[in-house]
């Protein structure tokens, strides 16, 4: 919680400085153009709008069960990202396409909001843990750190984004800004909670380790829980098959620690983990699924899908894999 509170404290400081150089007020046409590219994003964009949704256009690129590491932008996500008056993503190597396009944006007076950028010193890098499978590509330039991209996992790092994103609405809809510092403070409350609730799930589990036959974009959620995982592959890993030594590495590991569960994410076959399941000494484990949030689709949002929500169901799953 210092940890929070510090980089909080920083980014008001920093805001004060900067707010002069955002644009105030509405565009001619009367709408705010917002573009963000992964569903929380999106989410914290509408929770902090709340019933002054209709004062922007807000559009969410990955909408259609193309996850970050697979998303080509069409022409149209980059005509819409030139002309917005607000652009909100991750920054990692998955989105480098994302350079190209802010230098040729048609708005120079573009706020942009890169996540990773935010976080700072905070940022993780990419975790290979014990007995995970080498990624074949090697990953981006061997000269720069590859990050973590799946930063929205952290309820922790979510209170800090929404903090950004209100401070620039409110830059670019003054004569909103009470209603939206209203409704942060609210959904700040809410986040705070659950993440409180995870705490407690977590302090007094038996379990403590989690074991994934598959990607592994949970290291934010279990390093701010202080959990243990075992995973067939990194998490923005290209690598679609597990070698027979990481799928034996896998299963003994299960068997060493009499694990109950085999976890994967939400766009998994789990093939993998029926494998590694398959190689233990019981082969009884039951797969579990925690939702990374890489996929979300305007189906789902519109019946009702936001990221408390999907917290709220990993929480459900956590619990029940922690046993």
């Amino acid at each position: 919680m210092k940890r929070i509170a510090a980089t909080i404290l920083s980014l008001l400081l920093l805001i004060t400085i900067l707010s002069g150089c955002y644009q105030t007020g509405k565009p001619k046409d009367g709408k705010i153009n917002v573009v963000c590219t992964v569903f929380p994003q999106y989410d914290w964009v509408r929770q902090i709008l709340g019933e002054k949704g209709d004062t922007m256009e807000l559009t969410l690129l990955l909408n259609s069960r193309i996850d970050l590491h697979s998303y080509q932008p069409s022409v149209d996500a980059i005509a819409r990202i030139s002309a917005c008056d607000l652009f909100i993503y991750v920054g990692g190597e998955s989105d480098k396409w994302v350079d190209d396009a802010l230098v040729d944006a048609t708005n120079k007076d573009m706020i942009v909001i890169k996540l990773l950028d935010v976080l700072g010193e905070a940022a993780k890098e990419e975790e290979i843990l014990e007995g995970m499978e080498a990624d074949g590509d090697g990953g981006g330039d061997d000269d720069e750190a590859d990050y973590d991209e799946h930063v929205w996992l952290s309820l922790k790092n979510a209170q800090i984004f929404c903090l950004v994103i209100a401070d620039a609405l409110s830059s670019l809809d003054t004569n909103n800004a009470g209603e939206y510092k209203s409704n942060l403070e609210i959904y700040t409350a809410r986040l705070q909670a659950l993440d409180a609730e995870y705490q407690t799930a977590v302090d007094a589990a038996p379990v403590k380790t989690l074991l994934f036959g598959d990607r592994f974009p949970f290291r934010y959620l279990m390093d701010d829980y202080g959990l243990t995982p075992h995973a067939a592959f990194a998490g923005c890993s290209a690598e679609t098959e597990a070698s027979f030594d990481t799928i034996v590495f896998l299963a003994k590991k299960v068997d060493e620690l009499d694990l109950n569960t085999v976890m994967v994410t939400e766009s998994a076959d789990r093939s993998i983990a029926r494998t590694v399941i398959d190689n233990t000494r019981n082969k009884n484990q039951q797969i579990l699924v925690l939702d990374a949030m890489q996929s979300v689709t305007s189906s789902e949002v519109r019946n009702g899908s936001t990221y408390l929500s999907i917290m709220e169901s990993n929480l459900n799953v956590l619990k029940e894999a922690l046993k």
